[in-house]
């Protein structure tokens, strides 16, 4: 089966990673989790490592191994790499190739196949900016779950919300062969 290094974005649809998660591991798939400074907000370490039987990685500084350079280990030994959910502002560094944080830079010195799930509030989706940067993250081979439509935790109504979990799953199948 598929090793997943799984990156949690902040945003309220972090929530859903958790039940993601649990999917893929039920599925036979080994799970490497990432959170995000803004995903710690919305889940936890610990919530998240319980489910995935793994430790967690939250910082380009803790990895044990990082005299060895062990960001670029963990990007290697990974099958996928999955955002989820990728926020606004993950869409934007990872389209400019910025790596500021261990989620960037794993995503920035990975050779694997790269999903974005993608959940935002309906007008950051619909932003020029936003609509520009996923346009160059598919020029560059990434692979874009869109998101659904559906009313936001704000309120509003659109496109933006991140998909259930199932559908994430069956979107991914291809690659968890």
């Amino acid at each position: 089966m598929a090793k997943v290094l799984l990156i949690v974005g902040g945003g309220i649809a972090a929530y859903k990673s958790l039940e993601l998660v649990r999917l893929l591991r039920k599925a036979g798939h080994e799970i490497m989790p990432v959170l995000t400074k803004g995903g710690e907000h919305f889940v936890t370490a610990m919530s998240l490592g319980a489910l995935a039987e793994c430790e967690v990685h939250s910082s380009l500084w803790e990895l044990k191994d990082e005299v060895e350079i062990g960001h670029i280990q963990l990007s290697r030994s990974a099958d996928l790499l999955l955002v989820c959910p990728a926020t606004a502002d993950l869409l934007a560094k990872m389209a400019a190739g910025i790596a500021d944080d261990l989620a960037t830079t794993l995503l920035l010195a990975t050779d694997k196949p790269v999903v974005v799930a993608p959940a935002m509030n309906v007008r950051m989706w619909l932003h020029a900016a936003t609509q520009r940067n996923v346009a160059q993250l598919k020029a560059d081979g990434v692979r874009v779950i869109d998101p659904a439509e559906g009313e936001m935790a704000c309120g509003e109504f659109g496109p933006g919300r991140l998909p259930e979990p199932q559908e994430i799953m069956d979107r991914l199948a291809d690659l968890l062969k």
